[in-house]
């Protein structure tokens, strides 16, 4: 198992740089974000003449798109039952529809633009592996067949494990996110986009007829409007996302099985979950193994958690080795639809796409196609479905109370703890939440020997952080920020670094 994680994506094709922003700017459409979601919208706006600004407070392409499984599907574990109880048919048909319809605009964009990035058409399976997980698929098969999806009930898979049943869906496809985007990136720069790393919003906003963006370092950016694709909204708007959303990890492998993989890509209904799929890594065909869900800040210590696809693996195909894991920061919606469209219904040049509920291949692509046809006024038929101001009561009020419980559970906790251990007990490479003065701190020693000592209360709302030990962050139990060993933010909410303690 490497010692750090390292996303073969990124390893293997390193986005180009890009200087922050070290002026005040002027342009039509400020993107806040630049994975997926904003480089595809900042590539339709270019496309189109208009004068695009894409602002990153990392690298590019480093968060979720760099670390996905990469699965371009409309196979979205069990979901469309779910979605003709809750939505209703006409609305759960529109879910396959766009997704659809942006597997379709990526094959086609990266046909197009001549971007080499391993496209290859796959089926996609769910499979059951108990008799509750057989029910549920027999229930979605019995949904997709009253919407005219076509999945295929099936009685056997191809990999070497007794399953009950299956659903397949053909015409499905993988690929290499970083590739793909890197084109993208190349066609927004030779269109005249601008884009901007290192530059972190403040997460304030001047509301008006030309909104006003300040980054951390005083910046100005004048838009028409700005368009919040950052993964967790830099700015609520009043929207109370933080109560409508919460972030969950999960965990990849990249491994070179004993025995050959059949094709395909598989999702497991039963807990645990298990993703698998074919991947070539230095001309060697490979697999990614994934799952272990969690919310983010909590559950057990994370190195169990790729200990246990490691066992999965080695019952399941053989490992001979392990030359990459990497784990990756997904949200999750209170109704499992995404967020796309105005940050709230007050406003009217302010805009969101989140929440893509660990399908952002297809998801972080329909939002941007779809906001794309909402900034330019057009007609788009999945605007009502993917609205931020729509409400289910069922299961939406459910979910509000037991994500919002489960965060007040967390603050209090988090109070009420303090550390056990002191700082000079810390090994290399080791951290840990320590008594510092009789006051709670988080600790890491590095691999040097040095010390980093910072502050454990989250600066977004004040909830107290917990040591990762697999990605050697501070992660927040509430709302999903996450934050290096010294203090500085990696995912938002929180736009505030850490404060420092001195040893």
């Amino acid at each position: 198992m490497p010692q750090f994680p390292n996303s073969y994506w990124i390893e293997s094709a390193r986005p180009r740089s890009f200087p922050a922003l070290n002026e005040d700017i002027e342009v039509d459409y400020a993107i806040v974000g630049a994975g997926l979601t904003g480089l595809t919208l900042a590539y339709l706006l270019t496309s189109e003449g208009h004068r695009v600004a894409l602002l990153e407070a990392g690298e590019i392409l480093r968060g979720t798109t760099g670390h996905t499984t990469a699965k371009v599907t409309a196979q979205h574990d069990l979901i469309y039952d779910e979605l003709l109880e809750k939505f209703g048919a006409d609305q759960a048909k529109h879910y396959y529809q766009a997704n659809s319809e942006a597997l379709e605009f990526m094959r086609r964009t990266a046909a197009d633009l001549r971007i080499d990035c391993e496209w290859q058409e796959e089926d996609a399976y769910l499979y059951a592996q108990t008799s509750e997980g057989d029910k549920q698929i027999r229930k979605e098969h019995e949904a997709c067949q009253k919407l005219g999806i076509p999945m295929e009930l099936v009685e056997r898979i191809d990999l070497p494990m007794k399953v009950y049943s299956g659903l397949k869906l053909p015409g499905q496809a993988q690929y290499h996110p970083l590739a793909y985007t890197n084109g993208l990136v190349e066609q927004v720069v030779s269109a005249g986009g601008l884009i901007y790393e290192r530059t972190r919003i403040d997460g304030k906003l001047e509301e008006g007829e030309r909104p006003v963006l300040s980054t951390m370092e005083g910046k100005r950016i004048t838009c028409r409007h700005v368009i919040a694709c950052s993964h967790y909204p830099f700015y609520d708007g009043r929207g109370l996302y933080f109560a409508r959303l919460h972030a969950e990890r999960s965990y990849i492998l990249a491994v070179k099985p004993t025995s050959p993989f059949p094709g395909g890509m598989y999702l497991s209904v039963d807990e645990p979950k298990r993703s698998l799929r074919s991947v070539t890594i230095n001309g060697e065909s490979m697999v990614l193994i994934a799952g272990e869900s969690h919310k983010t800040g909590q559950g057990e210590q994370t190195e169990e958690y790729y200990k246990k696809l490691e066992q999965f693996g080695k019952q399941t195909l053989g490992i001979e080795a392990i030359p990459y894991r990497w784990s990756a920061q997904d949200l999750v919606t209170v109704d499992k639809v995404p967020y796309v469209g105005p940050i709230t219904s007050r406003h009217s040049n302010v805009w969101v796409a989140t929440g893509f509920r660990k399908w952002g291949m297809t998801n972080g692509t329909t939002a941007a196609l779809l906001l794309r046809d909402q900034l330019l006024g057009r007609p788009n038929p999945y605007s009502d479905l993917y609205s931020p101001s729509r409400f289910k009561v069922d299961p939406g009020i459910k979910n509000l109370i037991k994500e919002n419980a489960d965060v007040a559970k967390h603050l209090i906790k988090g109070k009420l703890e303090s550390g056990s251990i002191e700082a000079d007990k810390l090994g290399h490479d080791e951290g840990a939440v320590v008594q510092v003065d009789g006051k709670r701190a988080g600790a890491y020693r590095d691999t040097d020997g040095v010390l980093h000592l910072v502050d454990t209360t989250c600066t977004h709302m004040g909830c107290e952080l917990n040591w990762n030990n697999g990605e050697r962050t501070w992660d927040c139990p509430c709302h999903g920020s996450r934050f290096d060993y010294k203090g500085e933010v990696i995912e938002g909410p929180a736009v505030e670094p850490l404060a420092k303690i001195e040893a």
